[in-house]
Protein backbone atom coordinates (compact mmCIF):
# COMPACT_ATOMS: atom_id res chain seq x y z
CA UNK A 1 0.00 0.00 0.00
CA UNK A 2 1.07 3.43 -1.03
CA UNK A 3 -0.25 6.39 1.40
CA UNK A 4 -1.67 9.91 0.90
CA UNK A 5 -1.30 11.09 4.56
CA UNK A 6 -3.01 14.22 6.60
CA UNK A 7 -4.04 15.55 9.84
CA UNK A 8 -5.22 19.11 11.10
CA UNK A 9 -4.02 20.45 13.99
CA UNK A 10 -5.65 17.80 16.19
CA UNK A 11 -3.55 14.96 14.25
CA UNK A 12 -0.62 16.66 13.78
CA UNK A 13 1.43 14.72 16.96
CA UNK A 14 -0.05 11.12 15.87
CA UNK A 15 0.71 11.75 12.10
CA UNK A 16 4.29 11.79 12.35
CA UNK A 17 3.91 8.78 14.49
CA UNK A 18 2.30 6.78 11.94
CA UNK A 19 4.60 8.42 9.02
CA UNK A 20 7.41 7.02 11.16
CA UNK A 21 5.77 3.71 10.97
CA UNK A 22 4.94 3.56 7.67
CA UNK A 23 8.49 3.85 6.55
CA UNK A 24 9.62 1.45 9.16
CA UNK A 25 6.75 -1.12 7.36
CA UNK A 26 8.26 -0.26 4.13
CA UNK A 27 4.42 1.19 2.89
CA UNK A 28 5.22 4.42 0.82
CA UNK A 29 3.93 7.97 1.46
CA UNK A 30 3.11 9.58 -1.25
CA UNK A 31 2.50 13.02 -0.04
CA UNK A 32 1.58 14.78 3.38
CA UNK A 33 -1.15 17.26 3.65
CA UNK A 34 -1.86 19.69 6.97
CA UNK A 35 -0.29 22.05 9.19
CA UNK A 36 3.52 21.23 9.90
CA UNK A 37 2.96 22.38 14.63
CA UNK A 38 -0.30 22.38 16.12
CA UNK A 39 0.13 25.59 16.73
CA UNK A 40 -0.73 26.11 13.12
CA UNK A 41 -5.01 25.88 13.02
CA UNK A 42 -6.47 23.96 9.74
CA UNK A 43 -9.82 23.39 9.23
CA UNK A 44 -10.40 19.17 8.79
CA UNK A 45 -12.59 19.50 5.87
CA UNK A 46 -9.73 21.04 3.75
CA UNK A 47 -7.28 18.71 4.30
CA UNK A 48 -9.70 15.83 4.26
CA UNK A 49 -10.24 17.07 0.63
CA UNK A 50 -7.07 17.57 -0.29
CA UNK A 51 -6.17 13.99 0.17
CA UNK A 52 -8.83 12.57 -0.68
CA UNK A 53 -8.65 13.94 -3.88
CA UNK A 54 -5.61 12.39 -4.72
CA UNK A 55 -6.09 8.98 -3.37
CA UNK A 56 -9.40 8.99 -5.99
CA UNK A 57 -7.31 10.78 -8.51
CA UNK A 58 -4.73 7.54 -8.40
CA UNK A 59 -7.37 5.05 -7.93
CA UNK A 60 -9.14 6.68 -11.52
CA UNK A 61 -5.39 6.37 -13.18
CA UNK A 62 -5.17 2.72 -11.96
CA UNK A 63 -3.26 2.50 -8.61
CA UNK A 64 -5.65 0.53 -6.49
CA UNK A 65 -2.64 0.22 -3.89
CA UNK A 66 -3.34 4.25 -2.85
CA UNK A 67 -4.96 4.67 0.22
CA UNK A 68 -5.51 7.58 2.42
CA UNK A 69 -5.13 8.37 6.42
CA UNK A 70 -6.19 11.31 7.93
CA UNK A 71 -5.86 12.08 11.58
CA UNK A 72 -8.14 14.70 13.43
CA UNK A 73 -8.62 15.19 17.17
CA UNK A 74 -11.53 12.07 16.62
CA UNK A 75 -11.42 11.03 13.30
CA UNK A 76 -15.04 11.72 13.16
CA UNK A 77 -14.92 14.78 11.31
CA UNK A 78 -12.49 14.02 8.88
CA UNK A 79 -14.54 10.87 8.31
CA UNK A 80 -17.94 12.60 7.66
CA UNK A 81 -15.98 15.09 5.26
CA UNK A 82 -14.02 12.21 3.25
CA UNK A 83 -16.67 9.92 2.95
CA UNK A 84 -18.98 13.11 0.90
CA UNK A 85 -16.28 12.46 -2.09
CA UNK A 86 -17.53 10.15 -4.65
CA UNK A 87 -15.22 6.91 -4.80
CA UNK A 88 -14.05 7.00 -0.88
CA UNK A 89 -14.83 4.71 2.04
CA UNK A 90 -13.59 5.94 4.87
CA UNK A 91 -14.04 4.75 8.55
CA UNK A 92 -12.97 5.63 11.84
CA UNK A 93 -11.88 2.42 14.04
CA UNK A 94 -10.57 2.50 17.84
CA UNK A 95 -10.02 -1.68 17.63
CA UNK A 96 -8.09 -4.07 15.66
CA UNK A 97 -11.15 -5.69 14.56
CA UNK A 98 -13.29 -2.65 12.80
CA UNK A 99 -9.86 -2.14 11.21
CA UNK A 100 -9.87 -5.28 9.32
CA UNK A 101 -13.71 -5.47 8.75
CA UNK A 102 -13.47 -2.00 7.13
CA UNK A 103 -11.14 -3.54 4.68
CA UNK A 104 -11.98 -6.59 4.68
CA UNK A 105 -16.08 -6.09 4.33
CA UNK A 106 -15.95 -2.43 2.84
CA UNK A 107 -13.25 -2.03 0.97
CA UNK A 108 -12.41 1.24 3.18
CA UNK A 109 -9.21 3.27 1.11
CA UNK A 110 -9.00 6.10 3.15
CA UNK A 111 -8.35 5.40 7.49
CA UNK A 112 -10.11 7.60 9.95
CA UNK A 113 -8.01 7.76 13.64
CA UNK A 114 -8.35 10.23 16.38
CA UNK A 115 -5.40 11.50 18.33
CA UNK A 116 -7.32 12.50 21.22
CA UNK A 117 -8.74 8.74 21.44
CA UNK A 118 -5.73 6.92 20.73
CA UNK A 119 -2.46 5.88 22.49
CA UNK A 120 0.16 5.88 19.93
CA UNK A 121 0.68 1.97 19.98
CA UNK A 122 -2.79 1.34 19.71
CA UNK A 123 -3.01 3.57 16.31
CA UNK A 124 0.04 1.94 14.85
CA UNK A 125 -1.86 -1.88 15.73
CA UNK A 126 -4.89 -0.16 13.92
CA UNK A 127 -2.82 1.10 11.06
CA UNK A 128 -0.76 -2.39 11.18
CA UNK A 129 -4.01 -4.62 10.64
CA UNK A 130 -5.86 -2.13 8.01
CA UNK A 131 -2.37 -2.44 5.83
CA UNK A 132 -2.69 -6.32 6.49
CA UNK A 133 -6.37 -6.45 5.60
CA UNK A 134 -7.30 -7.78 1.91
CA UNK A 135 -10.88 -6.62 0.61
CA UNK A 136 -12.95 -10.05 0.93
CA UNK A 137 -15.18 -9.35 -2.26
CA UNK A 138 -17.85 -11.81 -2.94
CA UNK A 139 -20.73 -10.84 -1.55
CA UNK A 140 -19.23 -7.70 -0.12
CA UNK A 141 -18.66 -6.66 -3.84
CA UNK A 142 -21.91 -6.08 -4.48
CA UNK A 143 -22.69 -4.22 -0.58
CA UNK A 144 -19.91 -1.99 -1.55
CA UNK A 145 -21.40 -0.94 -5.00
CA UNK A 146 -24.51 -0.27 -2.83
CA UNK A 147 -22.55 1.85 -1.08
CA UNK A 148 -21.22 3.69 -4.29
CA UNK A 149 -25.06 4.27 -5.86
CA UNK A 150 -26.52 4.92 -2.29
CA UNK A 151 -29.07 8.09 -2.48
CA UNK A 152 -28.36 8.11 -6.37
CA UNK A 153 -31.49 6.24 -7.53
CA UNK A 154 -34.63 4.22 -6.93
CA UNK A 155 -34.33 3.66 -3.26
CA UNK A 156 -31.42 5.12 -2.67
CA UNK A 157 -32.26 7.40 -0.16
CA UNK A 158 -34.41 10.65 -2.29
CA UNK A 159 -37.45 11.58 -0.93
CA UNK A 160 -40.41 11.55 -2.03
CA UNK A 161 -42.94 14.94 -2.45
Amino acid sequence: MRFHVGSDHGGVALRAVLIEALEGWEQPVLSVSGPATTDERADYPNVAVEVCRRVVEARSDGAEDVFGLLICGTGQGMAMTANKLPGIRAGVVADAFSAKMIRAHNDANVLCLGERVLGTELAKLLLRAFIDTEFEAGRHARRVELIASAGTGPGGGEQGS
